[in-house]
């Protein structure tokens, strides 16, 4: 059978649309969102209505009858703590996102644009690996400080998709496996695959340092910062996150320039891009201790892994632990219509959502 999957991911200043007809992708936009007009919205989940409005418009123009999907998914956003997989939009994910989210975030749009679209139809909304997912064992939530625990936020989405996708290259289940993921991108986190359960992570707050975001930084220093009073709360932030990183140093957020400045003699560049690769393959190996050094597969994934100059410095630090795999590209589209498909074939079993 063919199954038609329409896969929704909002992002800051655009949704993301795709139309999958089983693996293959019919059709993908990225419909933007001008400064001006999310501007007039105080929060993002009241840009809800308009985004909406922007895909069914979309559709419409392109003449494609959403009466013949079979699912809609949407990017999971910011609920409390999840498993890895899929989930049915229900009312109770629904008010969550609404009116309590963990964080305001446009993925936290995802989910109720997708079941506007399914609801209506009558066909089954989800979503799929949501940021949230949370798989870590007890003792990787310890922090040495009792009042904060670890959590997990990651790029859960593409780091297990192309977890999988080892696995079907190697002619194994990707849950008798132990995988490490590298997603280079606008933030860096790093995630431990053991059998099937992404068992720790090390976060974009926690480990290297990426094209926008600080990183893990010398803790005392930071605290001396923040009580400079050189810098409010939300300038601290964003010294952390928005404004940290290659931006702090280099003064953009663009790896393809900062590979032109390095071509071009700029020796600082350099140190920086390298300082960027050298604490990925630190963090690598951090994760690979988890499982005692017993790592099947090391996979480099994100926008950055597209870069020749960042992933070979990376693999030469790690390639001793175990083979490096370089799968470039963000790949979310793909991942929550795969996902999807998975759930149809009854290849894997949706969660229903629920509160404590």
């Amino acid at each position: 059978m063919v199954f038609k999957i329409l896969a929704i991911n909002p992002g800051s200043t655009s949704t993301k649309i795709a139309l999958y007809e089983n693996e293959q992708e019919i059709f993908s936009s990225e419909l933007k969102h001008s400064i001006k007009e999310l501007e007039e919205y105080d929060k993002i989940q009241d840009q809800f209505e308009m985004r909406k409005k922007v895909v069914l418009a979309f559709l419409e123009e392109n003449k494609y009858d959403v009466n013949e999907l079979s699912a809609v998914v949407g990017r999971g956003g910011m609920l409390p703590s999840v498993k890895s997989g899929a989930y049915n939009v229900n009312e109770t994910m629904i008010n969550r996102l609404k009116n309590n989210p963990i964080v305001e975030h446009a993925s936290n749009l995802g989910a109720l644009i997708a079941y506007e679209i399914a609801n209506p139809i009558g066909i089954p909304a989800y979503i799929y690996d949501s940021v949230r997912v949370d798989e870590l064992k007890d003792i990787a939530r310890i922090s040495g400080m009792p009042d904060i625990a670890r959590s997990s936020t990651s790029h859960a989405l593409n780091a297990r998709a192309m977890a999988m996708r080892i696995g079907k290259k190697y002619n194994r289940q990707y849950a008798d496996m132990n995988l490490i993921v590298a997603h280079l991108g606008g933030g860096i986190s790093l995630s431990l695959h053991e059998k099937g359960r992404m068992v720790d992570i090390i976060a974009d707050d926690e480990g290297p340092f990426s094209p926008e975001r600080a990183g893990r930084v010398p803790c005392k220093d930071l605290i001396d910062l923040c009580y400079s009073g050189k810098f409010d709360k939300k300038a601290m932030h964003k010294k952390l996150r928005g404004n940290g990183g290659l931006k702090a140093y280099l003064s953009t957020v663009d790896a393809r320039e900062v590979e032109k400045m390095i071509d071009a003699g700029d020796e600082n560049a350099r140190l920086i891009y390298e300082a960027m690769a050298y604490q990925i393959a630190k963090g690598i190996g951090e994760l690979s201790t988890v499982v005692e050094g017993n790592v099947d597969a090391i996979i480099i994934t994100g926008g950055i892994a597209y870069s020749a100059r960042m992933t070979s410095w990376i693999k030469k630090r790690v390639a001793f632990i175990a083979p490096v795999e370089i799968m470039p590209g963000e790949n979310e589209m793909e991942s929550l219509a795969l996902g999807i498909l998975r759930v149809i074939r009854k290849e894997e079993a949706a969660r229903a959502y629920k509160e404590e």
